[in-house]
C-alpha cells in the first residue's frame, strides 16, 4: 500500500506530528500543514455532533458511549457489513477522491491519527490499514507517552518513534 502521509493531532487539534513517505501530493509549507490540520479537526468536530444526532435518533434510551458503541457495533454485524475497528463512532473517518484517500483514526483519549494513501484501496489494504493505525497507536504509548523527556501535546521530536513509524508504514 503507498502511504503518502502521516499526521498526528492531540485532543486539541494541533499538529503534533507529521511524516511525509513518498511523492505523489504537492509539497506543503511548514504553516500549510497546521492549516490542514486545524481544518479537518474542524470538520472531524462537526461531523461528530451531526453524527451524535442521528445516533442518538436512532439508540434512544442509551447515554454512555459504552453502550452506543456495542449497539452500532450489533446493527453493524446484523446487516452484514464490515466492521470497523476504530473505537469512535462518531466524526469523520475518511474521504475518497480521485487523487489520494485520506483516513482517521480517533483514540478514546482523542488523538487522531490520520493517513494519506494512495486512491481505491481495495478491502484487504482497508484491513491492513486499520492494522497499522492500531500498531501507530501501539508505537506512540510506547515511545512516546513512556518518554519521561516529551511534554503532553508537544509535537514529537524522537528518532526511535520516527524509526517505529517508517517500520510500519514502509
Amino acid at each position: 500500500m503507498k502511504v503518502y502521509l502521516l499526521l498526528i493531532l492531540n485532543k486539541s487539534g494541533g499538529l503534533i506530528y507529521q511524516k511525509e513517505f513518498q511523492s505523489g501530493l504537492s509539497k506543503l509549507t511548514a504553516n500549510d500543514y497546521l492549516v490542514l490540520a486545524g481544518t479537518l479537526h474542524g470538520v472531524h468536530a462537526i461531523g461528530a455532533k451531526l453524527t451524535s444526532n442521528i445516533i442518538d435518533k436512532n439508540f434512544k434510551g442509551n447515554n454512555t458511549l459504552e453502550e452506543l458503541n456495542s449497539q452500532h457495533n450489533a446493527q453493524i454485524l446484523s446487516t452484514g457489513k464490515q466492521q470497523n475497528s476504530n473505537c469512535n463512532i462518531y466524526g469523520l473517518k475518511n474521504i475518497e477522491t480521485e487523487f489520494f484517500n485520506l483516513y482517521i483514526y480517533q483514540t478514546v483519549s482523542g488523538l487522531k491519527f490520520i493517513i494519506i494513501t494512495k486512491p481505491n484501496l481495495n478491502p484487504m489494504e482497508l484491513n491492513i490499514l486499520n492494522d497499522e493505525f492500531k500498531n501507530l497507536y501501539v508505537a506512540y504509548s510506547d515511545y512516546v507517552m513512556k518518554n519521561p523527556f516529551y511534554s503532553l501535546d508537544m509535537p514529537i521530536k524522537s528518532q526511535l518513534f520516527d524509526n517505529k513509524v517508517k517500520e510500519i508504514l514502509i
